[in-house]
């Protein structure tokens, strides 16, 4: 985010200027006198916890869009700013992180923006504590960053991401093949379905990593003698390529985020899971509401 006397400019991580999807932001310009800052950080929208959600923010995209007045009103968003990369003409991303840090906050001391916000950061609490925390809060995850390190575009192993992560155990109802050589003979990866409310066994995600080659080819020995012609499930979602097989066979699965309406988030398979009743395997409970 760029901000100076002339406007205020936001870029998203692939270089586009999303500025008109988010005109709300244009405020924080005045958050700084027409001082020029070049701040990193993450635009947020809330659900009614409080909490920033994904999926609210989705309905603000796609970019280049301007939003309606209906729509800024409902999804509102902000700014949680977490780095400062430029300061007039100087650029600051040599310094380390806790000293652009203490910049950011001199230069925020006292804002009351609607529209940006400096999230609290900690270096006297473990990563572990943490995310225990941000888990019982029901937020996504935490950053770790290394409080000397020098501002870096793109991926660095000075900062990484530590998610929050839930698991379920749900029915395997199909799968698809892997590519390549020998895919013909492998599982590529799978759709999993739990027991709604009603007792109706609905797809609820698909799991594509996790696996190992030999736990490809060995979900694919055990799933390919279940084939059956009709979904397995009730209110089929259209799956191209998908092959259905009887829900005998219930696996453990890593995810991020279960939201109604929409697929499981950021899955992954744990393993198989052996001596459940596939008949007693419910959907997962949802988190992030709207």
């Amino acid at each position: 985010m760029v901000v100076d006397s002339a406007g205020t400019w936001i870029v998203s991580r692939n270089g586009a200027d999303v500025s008109r999807t988010f005109p709300e932001l244009a405020a924080i310009g005045d958050a700084f006198g027409g001082r020029r800052v070049i701040l990193d950080g993450e635009i947020v929208a809330v659900d009614a916890q409080g909490r920033p959600s994904f999926t609210r923010l989705q309905r603000r995209w796609p970019q280049h869009r301007r939003p309606t007045p209906t729509l800024l009103r409902e999804v509102p968003v902000r700014v949680l700013a977490f780095d400062v990369v430029a300061l007039d003409d100087q650029s600051l991303t040599g310094l380390p992180y806790s000293e652009r840090r203490a910049i950011l906050a001199e230069l925020t001391d006292g804002l009351t923006s609607p529209v940006l916000t400096v999230p609290q950061s900690f270096s006297d609490v473990s990563p572990t504590d943490m995310l225990q925390i941000a888990s019982e809060h029901g937020m996504e995850g935490v950053v770790v960053k290394h409080v000397d390190s020098p501002y870096i575009s793109g991926r660095t192993t000075l900062w990484t991401k530590h998610p929050v992560r839930s698991t379920a155990q749900l029915v395997i109802v199909a799968f698809w093949h892997a590519g390549g050589p020998g895919g013909a003979r492998s599982v590529g990866s799978l759709l999993v379905a739990g027991h709604n409310a009603a007792g109706d066994l609905i797809a609820v995600g698909q799991v594509g990593t996790g696996f190992s080659a030999s736990t490809r080819s060995h979900l694919f020995e055990l799933l390919d003698p279940m084939r059956r012609t009709d979904p397995t499930v009730v209110s089929a979602p259209a799956v191209p390529g998908a092959i259905w097989v009887k829900g005998e066979l219930v696996g453990e699965v890593a995810y991020r985020e279960y939201v109604a309406g929409r697929w499981l988030r950021h899955t992954s398979w744990k393993g198989l899971r052996d001596g459940i009743d596939p008949a007693t395997v419910a959907v997962p409970p949802l988190t992030a509401p709207h």
